[in-house]
C-alpha cells in the first residue's frame, strides 16, 4: 500500500511525525508537506509563482519533500509530479487543533484531503482536538485502524473522512454530521508604534444549534465535547440540492431581456 502524507502545520510538525510513525508499518510512505505552518489557508493554490520542492531526510519513509506552497499545492504536486506512482490513500494531519463544523472550510488539513479526493485518491483528514499538551497516542492508534478499514473496503465515492480525536482516552467513536461554529470577539484592535490601528484576528468559538436536517445525527462539535472520536463524511459538492428545484422554477428557460 502506497500512502501519501501531508498537513498544514509544516514538514517539521510533531503531528506529522506521529502520523508517519503510526502508518509506516502499513506500507510505503511518501511525505509532501509545506515548508512552514500554513494553518487556516483553506484550499488556496499557487498560480503566480513557481513551487520549489526540497527533498528532506526523514526516517521510515520512501521520500519526503517540503514545498513552499499551500497544503493543496503539496498534494497536487506530490500526486502529479513527485511520487513515482499514484498513492492508494492520502492522510492529512495529525493536525494540532480540531477541525470541526464550518471550520473545515478554512482548514488547510481538510483542504489537503479534498485535493486528494479531487485526484481520485481515498483521503482522510485527522486532527487532535487540543492546542495544549498534545498526546498523539490515541490518534495514532485510531488512524491505523481507519487506514486498515479503508484498505479493505474503500470509502464511499466522492467522500473523504474527517476525523477529530479528543486529547484523552475517548469514550468511543461516533459517526457525525458537521456542526455550525462561529467566533466571538474575533478582531482585536491595536495600535502600532506610529499610532496607526491594526487588527489581530482571534476569538473564541461558539457552537450553534445544528440545522434540522441533522436532527438524526450528533454533530462533530457535540461528539468532541462529550469525549468521543468524531468521524464525519465530507464531500466537495457544495450544491444545495434542497433548494435546486426552487432555483429551477426561477431561472430555467428564462429568456434574457433585450436592453
Amino acid at each position: 500500500m502506497r500512502i501519501i502524507l501531508s498537513n498544514d502545520d509544516g514538514i517539521h510538525a510533531d503531528g506529522l511525525r506521529a502520523l508517519k510513525e503510526a502508518l509506516s508499518p502499513l506500507g510505503e510512505i511518501y511525505v509532501v508537506a509545506p515548508d512552514r505552518e500554513r494553518s487556516a489557508c483553506g484550499h488556496g493554490i499557487t498560480v503566480h509563482s513557481p513551487l520549489r520542492p526540497q527533498e528532506v531526510a526523514m526516517e521510515d519513509v520512501e521520500q519526503a519533500w517540503s514545498v513552499d506552497g499551500t497544503p493543496a499545492d503539496c498534494v497536487k504536486l506530490g500526486i502529479e509530479a513527485l511520487i513515482p506512482a499514484p498513492p492508494d490513500i492520502l492522510v492529512a494531519g495529525i493536525n494540532l487543533g480540531a477541525n470541526l463544523g464550518t471550520d473545515v472550510l478554512y482548514s488547510g488539513t481538510v483542504s489537503a484531503a479534498i485535493e486528494g479526493l479531487i485526484n481520485g485518491i481515498p483521503s482522510v483528514a485527522v486532527s487532535l482536538a487540543t492546542r495544549k499538551d498534545p498526546d498523539y497516542y490515541q490518534a495514532q492508534e485510531f488512524i491505523k485502524d481507519v487506514i486498515k478499514k479503508i484498505s479493505d473496503t474503500g470509502l464511499p465515492q466522492d467522500c473523504l473522512c474527517n476525523i477529530n480525536i479528543p486529547n484523552q482516552k475517548p469514550k468511543g467513536v461516533l459517526a457525525t454530521s458537521l456542526g455550525r461554529r462561529k467566533y466571538e470577539n474575533i478582531f482585536h484592535k491595536r495600535s502600532d508604534p506610529k499610532g496607526q490601528p491594526y487588527y489581530w484576528m482571534g476569538g473564541q468559538p461558539r457552537d450553534e444549534k445544528a440545522p434540522s436536517r441533522c436532527k438524526d445525527f450528533i454533530t462533530d462539535t457535540e461528539a468532541i465535547k462529550e469525549g468521543y472520536i468524531s468521524v464525519t463524511p465530507v464531500h466537495f459538492d457544495l450544491t444545495d440540492y434542497n433548494s435546486l428545484q426552487h432555483f429551477c422554477q426561477w431561472f430555467n428557460n428564462q429568456e434574457m431581456a433585450n436592453h
